[in-house]
């Protein structure tokens, strides 16, 4: 069989079995670390915070993490403040002048944001380990339970959360040097597909013992979500290809150009970015009224907690669609690219070289934008309507949303760098047919 053939093949190569085994050996580091309770904590007295986390955003919390966050586990924090805090040194390398300059001092400067991403990282643990204190506190007391009492163990328990948080970083970093790559989002995809097993099972439990609808429902919900992946899939490779035409160019007796090639603009060029940064900005509410439900929270803000209700989904989408424009608009730039065509002689067919140019791939952009702004938004609240139509809340997390999209692209970049190393080997690639594109754009593109 060819994927019999496939997996000896990835087996001859020494540096990729090396790096495969290298990942999996560091990811059940990271999956023995999420059960490791933090010291103080009885295990059995978990059961009020591990039913907090069944639903809403905490939920979302608590599958970033792996699962550490109902386990009050050393790594109950996750990897979310280290992602928080880049978003935080994108936005300032974009609005401070002097961000800016370092990101045009290359390496060094990208070493510079780097180490205050981590200073600011390690600020933003310091802040949420003594509030997710608060929060186990309010849970254990509901059954009976209590944390150890003084502030030492709130100062022990805050530095070793921290650390944890600081050790996933150095695992992610690690899988990127000596593993099969994107360190951080792999890990993220390892929390994600470690409660993916657990749910499925809960969902087939629940469909055929507690009539609602059985068997036939259960297949139903497969078929949507096969067809949920599908759409991502489509939304992570989909690329709009601009052709080019360069000028010939003879230099002494050799002749440069002439050949057509194509730019390839992404339909998504945003990728998850935007699901990313609306949700930060949705979780405002939960550091502003704390972790713990309360009876006297506001209806404006319990509003804004209900990941199922019409407001959040609304901002919610909303939001991801300005992000959308705004992430595309830093990370594309027709300026530069028609400064590039011109500079190599080549230009796009029917368009004046310069500023022509500049506006057609502009317009261009703003098209395709649009439609994938309205999807990203339309799977990022699919989870809200599988639950509105009798998905379990646990298993809805996995047809939409930033989990579903994290999946999709990191097992697509992953197998893409796999296809690689095989094919740099003159082996077979995993597919007959074509070549896996992962979010970075087409195989062979311009």
């Amino acid at each position: 069989m060819r994927a019999i053939d496939t997996i000896k093949n990835i087996w001859k190569i020494e540096d990729l079995r090396n790096r495969i085994l290298t990942t999996l050996l560091l990811v059940a580091i990271y999956r023995f670390g999420t059960y490791v309770v933090l010291p103080g904590i009885d295990p059995k007295a978990l059961t009020a915070l591990q039913e907090q986390t069944r639903g809403g955003l905490l939920a979302l919390l608590d599958m970033f993490s792996g699962g550490a966050f109902s386990n009050a586990s050393i790594f109950a924090l996750g990897i979310m403040p280290y992602i928080s805090a880049s978003i935080v040194m994108q936005l300032l390398a974009i609005a401070v002048p002097s961000f800016q300059k370092m990101q045009r001092e290359g390496e060094s400067g990208r070493k510079k944001i780097n180490q205050y991403t981590r200073y600011l990282t390690i600020f933003i643990l310091l802040l949420q380990g003594p509030t997710y204190l608060i929060n186990l506190s309010v849970q254990l007391n509901a059954v009976g339970a209590s944390l150890p009492s003084g502030i030492w163990f709130t100062f022990s328990s805050t530095v070793i959360m921290a650390a944890g948080s600081m050790f996933i970083l150095w695992l992610g970093e690690r899988i990127t040097d000596k593993g099969v790559g994107n360190g951080i989002s792999f890990v993220i995809l390892v929390g994600i597909i470690a409660r993916l097993p657990h749910s499925l099972f809960q969902e087939f439990i629940s469909r055929t013992t507690d009539k609602t609808g059985g068997l036939v429902m259960f297949l139903m919900e497969m078929l949507f979500l096969l067809l949920v992946i599908a759409g991502a899939i489509l939304l992570v490779q989909g690329v709009r290809k601009v052709p080019v035409q360069y000028a010939k160019r003879i230099v002494g007796n050799k002749q440069y150009g002439g050949a057509r090639q194509y730019i390839p603009l992404k339909v998504n060029a945003a990728n998850v970015m935007p699901i990313i940064f609306a949700q930060a900005i949705m979780f405002i509410p939960i550091s502003i009224v704390g972790f713990a439900n309360s009876e006297s929270t506001s209806t404006f803000w319990a509003a804004f907690m209900d990941n199922t209700g019409f407001w959040y989904n609304f901002v919610f989408a909303v939001l991801i669609i300005l992000f959308t424009y705004f992430y595309t608009a830093i990370t594309i730039n027709p300026t530069q690219m028609a400064d590039d065509l011109k500079r190599n002689n080549g230009f796009i067919p029917g368009i004046k070289p310069g500023r022509d140019t500049k506006e057609y791939l502009d317009s261009i952009m703003d098209r395709i934008t649009l439609p994938g702004a309205f999807f990203l938004a339309l799977v990022a609240i699919m989870p809200a309507f599988a639950q509105m139509a009798g998905v379990s809340m646990e298993f809805s997390q996995f047809f939409g949303g930033t989990s579903l999209l994290i999946l999709v692209g990191v097992v697509l970049d992953t197998l893409q760098q796999i296809e690689s190393h095989l094919l740099m080997r003159h082996y077979d690639g995993l597919l007959k047919s074509g070549r896996i594109k992962g979010r970075a754009g087409v195989a062979g593109a311009y």
